[in-house]
């Protein structure tokens, strides 16, 4: 997966997206829609995995098939509305091992500040792909990388939802060999640093809270 931004143009994906982000889709429509578009994401950014083969016996034959080589890859949910992506993938890739990254952005530096991590052990030897729905600013995606990369991961993907050119940018420069792929590449951030148009706090809208 060498390019830097993937946007999956999909067509179930497209207008799944579409559907999440009309303001009268309700919280239990808005959660299945984002269960059911993480399961297509995640079929993107695992095309490339490792493969190897194994010997096996079908009722015909004895066969060398295809199967995943290495150690099981790693989800790892950026809190708390990774994950939101995190279920659906997980139907797809039921063996995977979990982790969670929760990050809080101070009010006066506006800087992210770490208040959870549990992964699983020897990221250096894993897949490892990072989720959130909404990469903004990039800041606390870059945080929560930074923070895989110094627990060992060093095979890194990104994957979210949308996506604002200013967090393309900032993970970019931050981490340009973590590839981001996503449903859509919107116009802009807005003052408030939400992405516009978008569809809102994911967060609130996936979890019914405002």
């Amino acid at each position: 997966m060498p390019q830097h931004l993937t946007v999956v143009t999909h067509p179930l994906i497209q207008h799944k997206l579409t559907l999440m982000r009309d303001k009268d889709t309700s919280t239990a429509v808005f959660r299945q829609l984002l269960r059911e578009i993480s399961q297509l994401l995640a079929y993107e950014i695992t095309r490339d995995l490792p493969m190897t083969t194994v010997r096996i016996e079908t009722p015909l034959q004895p066969m060398d098939a295809p199967t995943l080589a290495g150690r099981k890859l790693a989800l790892i949910s950026i809190l708390r509305a990774g994950n939101g992506l995190l279920d659906g993938m997980l139907e797809l890739i039921p063996s995977a091992r979990v982790g969670f990254v929760g990050l809080y952005r101070d009010e006066k530096t506006l800087e992210p500040v770490e208040y959870y991590f549990k992964v699983p052990d020897l990221l250096d030897e894993r897949v490892v792909i990072a989720v959130d729905p909404m990469l903004a600013t990039g800041n606390s995606s870059a945080a929560a990388v930074t923070r895989l990369k110094q627990a060992g991961a060093t095979d890194i993907r990104f994957l979210c939802l949308l996506a604002a050119p200013e967090g393309v940018a900032r993970m970019k420069d931050a981490h340009p060999d973590v590839p981001i792929v996503t449903a859509a590449l919107d116009e802009r951030l807005n003052e408030k640093g939400y992405i516009v148009p978008g569809l809102g706090d994911a967060g609130d809208r996936m979890f019914g809270t405002k």
